[in-house]
């Protein structure tokens, strides 16, 4: 890996931000990696729109703005409509099926998993779908160890949400072996 380009795109609530923080937290403290975090909010922070870019590399990073992510993530059809056409030649198209329904060919794996409900069926509290969500990502990618999320959860949340953020973050992981 030399450098990877992500961008996760959904609304605000749903974590995309925290989930994007976590993951650059985890590159830079516990894997020697470089990475650089940017966001943008729609109109209004809490269901408008919401992106969210990462970018990790072993070596520098001279530009922080994803233009062709390798793996970009929607959380809602409004990101998927605005944003499917950047993902990159060859790269991985991640949607959640509850929110939404492709309706373009994208050159580039496309996959489409149940986060929301599968977080839902097994823990009942959508607040750690984003958790979910990473888990997803990173299962698929490889881009960090786990151990390394866990880390970052266990310095930014109340230990007593750890428990519940871990069991996201591994039914992240199953669904992607799947």
């Amino acid at each position: 890996m030399e450098r990877t380009r992500f961008v996760f795109s959904g609304s605000g609530g749903q974590g995309v931000i925290t989930a994007a923080i976590v993951l650059a937290e985890a590159a830079v403290l516990f894997e020697d990696l470089t990475a650089v975090q940017t966001q943008s909010y729609g109109a209004a922070a809490r269901g408008g729109a919401t992106r969210s870019d990462v970018i990790i590399s072993r070596g520098a990073i001279n530009y922080p703005k994803v233009i062709q992510p390798n793996v970009l993530v929607c959380l809602t059809q409004e990101a998927y409509n605005k944003f499917y056409s950047i993902i990159r030649p060859g790269g991985l198209l991640l949607i959640d099926s509850r929110f939404v329904k492709p309706q373009r060919k994208v050159d580039a794996i496309q996959k489409e998993l149940p986060m929301y409900k599968t977080v839902m069926d097994k823990i009942g509290k959508p607040i750690v779908f984003n958790i979910c969500m990473l888990g997803t990502v990173i299962g698929l990618t490889r881009i960090v160890k786990p151990e390394s999320v866990i880390k970052v959860l266990e310095k930014r949340i109340p230990a007593e949400f750890i428990a519940m953020n871990r069991q996201a973050l591994e039914l992240g992981f199953e669904l992607a072996a799947d």
